[in-house]
């Protein structure tokens, strides 16, 4: 049996150059890592937001039929199931929102009608889950 081998050079890395590619990669991780760790409370930020814009929605469509949006002793349940605290709902259909979502913290939100910004306030405590400068609300969303 004849066994012929090529006498051709076969391609491959050198340790030089995989050792190269590998403190690029560490170089770049160094620098985006920190800044993509931000990002998940921004995420919870706009999807508070994005909550907060559908239970604005559903108020408005509340007022529509009922000339008045809920007030704030019937709470965002008013969109949910039918208040049987005065003044009652006189054109209350089959609800304006199948449930009222928690906030990204996992926290009620709240609601105040009349509002100190507007005709309500819809609003999450933010990450911190108490009232301060970070609080998300109806007023605030741009």
């Amino acid at each position: 049996m004849n066994i012929y081998f090529n006498k051709q050079r076969v391609g491959g890395f050198t340790l030089i150059e995989v050792m190269v590619v590998v403190v690029i990669l560490g170089i770049l991780a160094g620098v985006l890592v920190p800044k993509l760790m931000s990002r998940p409370e921004e995420a919870r930020i706009t999807a508070a937001k994005s909550n907060i814009r559908a239970i604005e929605g559903a108020l408005n469509m509340y007022k529509l039929q009922n000339y008045d949006y809920p007030t704030t002793e019937q709470g965002l349940e008013a969109l949910v199931t039918k208040p049987d605290t005065p003044p009652e709902p006189a054109n209350w259909g089959d609800g304006y929102m199948d449930r009222i979502p928690l906030d990204p913290w996992q926290q009620p939100y709240q609601y105040l009608s009349p509002g100190v910004h507007g005709s309500f306030d819809v609003y999450s405590m933010g990450p911190d889950r108490k009232p301060s400068d970070d609080d998300i609300g109806n007023w605030n969303l741009n």
